[in-house]
């Protein structure tokens, strides 16, 4: 089997302090935790798949978030052509992880049927639920449904020979993550399962979640898929990721391939 490669793009980032990472607040002596926001793109040869699809720039700044570049250039950076895309995968539909939806005119987006549901049912009806969605991005996906370009997933699926979509919940109830097979084994997008590297290792979650249950049990289903490896489980959101896996020429540092080795 020929391997894939795995990148992580950087689109955004949020000054943050450390207790807003975490549901048991850390240290009383806080310091500052900043958040990236990134998109990851899985390719062998030309067949390119992208996860996740980031957020809207107006939609970032309605938030307070800070635009490092629009995922459309960042993607063309690596030489990804959106509108080129057959198959995007979608983690969850929380705002930062399912903008930007029209960049991919002739995509099939690969979805939980849970992540649906919950998106467009009862429990948006609380605020403290539906505050991660933008209704706008949760519409277009409706659309999308409506056009037959979305594939329903529920429960675990082969996307591709190498490439496995794992459903998990916690974070949001359809979250999915992806496993795949490089040549330094089994890397597995974690996404919104673990914010930072740190959730997982203090066992102190991020603190927007659905089912805390779910959530902690996805901690141990990344590291099965990663074959135990925790240097192969990749979070959603660590500034770390970019600090320790090797930058791509030409990227200034914003997108690093995650299927060769780390660095340190």
């Amino acid at each position: 089997m020929a391997f894939w490669e795995v990148f992580a793009l950087r689109y955004a980032l949020h000054e943050r302090r450390a207790f807003e990472n975490f549901i048991r607040a850390p240290d009383p002596h806080d310091a500052p935790m900043p958040m990236d926001y990134f998109v990851w793109v899985v390719r062998r040869g030309e067949r390119a798949i992208v996860v996740d699809t980031g957020f809207t720039p107006e939609g970032g700044a309605r938030r307070g978030r800070v635009l490092v570049r629009p995922v459309e250039v960042a993607l063309r950076q690596l030489g990804v052509a959106p509108e080129a895309v057959e198959d995007v995968v979608i983690t969850h539909l929380h705002y930062d992880h399912a903008g930007n939806l029209d960049l991919f005119p002739k995509a099939r987006f690969h979805l939980q049927e849970a992540e649906m549901g919950f998106a467009t049912g009862r429990h948006m009806c609380q605020a403290c639920l539906r505050y991660p969605f933008d209704v706008e991005d949760v519409v277009r996906m409706v659309r999308a449904v409506y056009a037959e370009r979305v594939v329903f997933h529920d429960g675990d699926a082969e996307l591709a020979e190498g490439v496995s979509l794992h459903k998990v919940g916690g974070h949001s109830a359809g979250l999915q993550m992806l496993r795949v097979e490089t040549e330094r084994g089994p890397v597995v997008l974690a996404s919104d399962a673990a914010h930072f590297l740190a959730n997982i290792e203090r066992q102190n979650p991020f603190p927007i979640f659905f089912d805390l249950g779910d959530l902690a049990q996805g901690w141990r289903a990344a590291r099965r898929l990663a074959g135990g490896a925790d240097e192969r489980v990749i979070p959603g959101h660590d500034p770390l990721v970019r600090a320790v896996y090797p930058a791509v020429p030409g990227s200034d540092g914003e997108t690093v391939a995650l299927h060769l080795p780390p660095l340190r």
